[in-house]
């Protein structure tokens, strides 16, 4: 993993190399951005493949970048970066020392929309490069969990603004997930930022 600032927290997660930033965006700053995407993003809501069936995805996506990018069976055209994801680009690559030229956009509407369990491993990303997610809007659970041992899991809760590094093998011995909430009625975005060959 590049040198990273030692500003956020290193999670205890064997064989991973995670770093979790705490509020690194904040009011005004953070709402103002989560507006502006959710105005300037030009969402789709795609299907994937599934067990061998299409069906459509439980959140609304976007790519923006210079690279297509392919998960799940689904090619994502890239769109030119706008003016809130430079704004974001430019904070959070001195942070890990990384140049950034893709970035996949969900949008959960509310707590019915979710992500199932995953790890970010396509062929299209770089070997080995780090991945920047950074959550804004409405706070959802985010639990990591074993590839090899699903019973062991570890939870995090992820608010307006807070930004999670994940490097090193983290994607090779874990998977991960946010699940449907009860509770959450309000819109959340996550950003991964990415580097794809």
């Amino acid at each position: 993993m590049p040198n990273i600032n030692p500003l956020g927290q290193k999670l205890d997660l064997p064989n991973a190399e995670v770093i979790f930033y705490t509020r690194l965006f904040q009011p005004p700053e953070s709402t103002l951005l989560l507006d502006d995407l959710l105005k300037q993003t030009e969402w789709k809501h795609e299907p994937i493949k599934l067990f061998g069936k299409s069906v459509l995805q439980p959140r609304l996506t976007a790519d923006y970048g210079t690279k297509a990018y392919t998960y799940a069976g689904v090619t994502m055209q890239p769109l030119s970066w706008n003016k809130p994801l430079w704004q974001i680009k430019d904070k959070i690559e001195p942070l890990v020392n990384t140049q950034f030229n893709g970035v996949l956009l969900n949008l959960y509407r509310d707590g019915q929309d979710y992500i199932g369990w995953h790890s970010d491993d396509e062929k299209d990303l770089a070997k080995g490069s780090v991945i920047g997610s950074l959550s804004l809007g409405e706070t959802r659970r985010f639990i990591f969990r074993r590839r090899d041992n699903h019973q062991n899991k570890v939870e995090l809760t992820l608010n307006d603004g807070d930004f999670l590094v994940m490097g090193g093998d983290t994607q090779k011995f874990w998977q991960h997930h946010v699940p449907k909430s009860a509770k959450s009625t309000q819109p959340r975005i996550n950003l991964t930022f990415r580097v794809i060959k």
